[in-house]
């Protein structure tokens, strides 16, 4: 499962071995095991262009840069897992606590929450170099994406789909997500969701997105079995 690219064209993501499941890095065509203080159950889930790589691991959110491995906690949170990190080192993610789940950025050392008004769990998934926010939230009539630019809250929402998920954005804000009854990959773009076609995938899930357009995620078979995919745009 491909999670996160940048610039560079460096990917993160997981895979199962008979075992556990495992991080991986994937640079010039070479697959590197990801690992960290709990290797199987570590989760790289974004990476910025200075290679700093974020995720999750047995409840706690990481950031591993030049080696060294930083494990940090939302405080008085149940569980804490970064989702992504721009390249000023804003990161966002999502924590736990008594009253359920919710967004967060942490920058500078300070956490704040990020909850759009209305929602019942919240959780923020992509951050661009520009600030700009992207994740999903529930309420009673389902999940929905959205994107938070200054605290300006804009729903995002598959037209006909009952459920939408925002899951990466890059500089352009072209945004990519997965969308649900019948599961989808999209990607939106000055207003328009265009829907990612795999021959064979039963269902897909677009996880991040460049400046270059390439977009990484993954898909599952008929026989359920999951693979990671790179997307490279068609030139019009």
């Amino acid at each position: 499962m491909a999670n996160r690219i940048n610039d560079r064209g460096q990917i993160v993501g997981t895979y199962f071995d008979p075992n556990n499941l495992r991080g991986f890095l994937y640079e010039d065509g070479v697959f590197t095991p990801f690992d960290g203080p709990a290797a199987d159950s570590i989760v790289p889930l974004g990476i910025n262009n200075h290679g700093q790589i974020v995720g999750g691991y047995a409840g706690h959110g990481f950031l591993s840069e030049n080696g060294s491995f930083t494990t940090f906690d939302v405080p008085g949170a149940n569980g804490t897992e970064a989702w992504d990190i721009n390249d000023r080192g804003q990161i966002v993610g999502v924590y736990t606590d008594q009253n359920g789940e919710h967004g967060f950025l942490y920058e500078a050392g300070v956490f704040t929450t990020l909850d759009p008004p209305g929602s019942v769990g919240t959780e923020a998934r992509g951050i661009n170099n520009r600030g700009q926010i992207v994740g999903f939230y529930g309420d009673q009539s389902g999940e929905h994406g959205f994107l938070d630019t200054d605290g300006s809250f804009t729903l995002l929402e598959v037209p006909g789909a009952h459920d939408t998920t925002s899951t990466g954005i890059n500089d352009r804000s072209q945004i990519v997500g997965v969308c649900f009854d019948a599961p989808c990959g999209f990607l939106y773009e000055d207003g328009v969701f265009t829907l990612l076609d795999i021959p064979g995938a039963a269902t897909i899930s677009a996880n991040g997105i460049n400046n270059s357009g390439l977009i990484v995620g993954n898909y599952r078979d008929s026989s359920n079995i999951a693979h990671g995919f790179l997307a490279t745009p068609m030139k019009k």
